[in-house]
């Protein structure tokens, strides 16, 4: 009698800030290559427009919710655990903190502390809750960090502060677990929500569009160079594409 063939494994990712932007353009990627995915977003309309739309690929599970929220981080979790296997955590949900922009000395510290919550501290968080199962499989991290997080840009303090916290750990990481592949990425200026949120009533839309960006997020994401920070700008030409809904 002939052994039935396996079905092959799909790899797997928790992507979170899937519904929009980057997050989703990465989601789509992710799933016409088969990977099932693990998403999230704070937008429950949105998010379930994804999980329609992969879902006619590949098998997803969509959690609406606030990744600073430490009930919604166990129940992104717990699907992870379903799986039994995690191949890749993209930590790229994010907040900008105030819009406009503020400079320092009129910052509110509550949308500090909120923005690094959600910036940095989750992240950590998410790791530590997912850490199992990416060392079964040797898993990639990658957490999207900013140029502002290097740079000193007025009025980019909230965010920038968070980012680079983020990279800080994210490079400390890197050391301690050095069976994973740990990566910060610098995706560069793109054509966002966020990123209109930092300049408001101005056009952002001449700015590359996010899936411009992911050939080179799919390097790190795939863990196929060294831990470390990383920009966009130097993996991958990044041209400007029309941006769709």
């Amino acid at each position: 009698m002939t052994p039935h063939a396996q079905a092959p494994v799909r790899p797997v990712a928790l992507v979170t800030g899937a519904s929009r932007g980057l997050g989703r353009a990465l989601a789509r990627e992710l799933a016409a290559q088969g990977w099932a995915l693990v998403l999230d977003a704070r937008d429950p309309v949105r998010l379930h427009r994804v999980a329609v739309e992969l879902g006619a690929l590949t098998d997803v599970s969509a959690l609406a919710g606030d990744v600073a929220d430490p009930a919604h981080r166990e129940a992104l979790g717990r699907a992870v655990d379903a799986h039994r296997r995690l191949d890749a955590l993209v930590n790229n949900a994010s907040v900008l903190g105030p819009s406009p922009l503020v400079p320092l000395r009129e910052l509110d510290l509550t949308e500090l502390q909120r923005t690094w919550t959600v910036n940095a501290l989750a992240p950590l968080a998410l790791v530590q809750r997912v850490l199992p199962a990416l060392e079964r499989t040797g898993g990639a991290v990658v957490d999207v960090s900013s140029d502002a997080a290097v740079e000193a840009y007025a009025g980019w303090g909230c965010y920038g502060s968070a980012k680079a916290a983020l990279d800080a750990l994210t490079a400390v990481l890197a050391v301690e677990q050095p069976e994973l592949t740990v990566y910060a990425f610098d995706p560069g200026d793109m054509a966002t929500d966020l990123h209109q949120q930092a300049f408001p009533g101005e056009d952002v839309y001449d700015r590359p569009a996010p899936e411009s960006v992911v050939p080179a997020l799919l390097e790190l994401v795939c863990g196929r160079l060294p831990s470390g920070r990383y920009r966009a700008a130097d993996l991958a030409p990044v041209e400007a594409e029309a941006v769709t809904a």
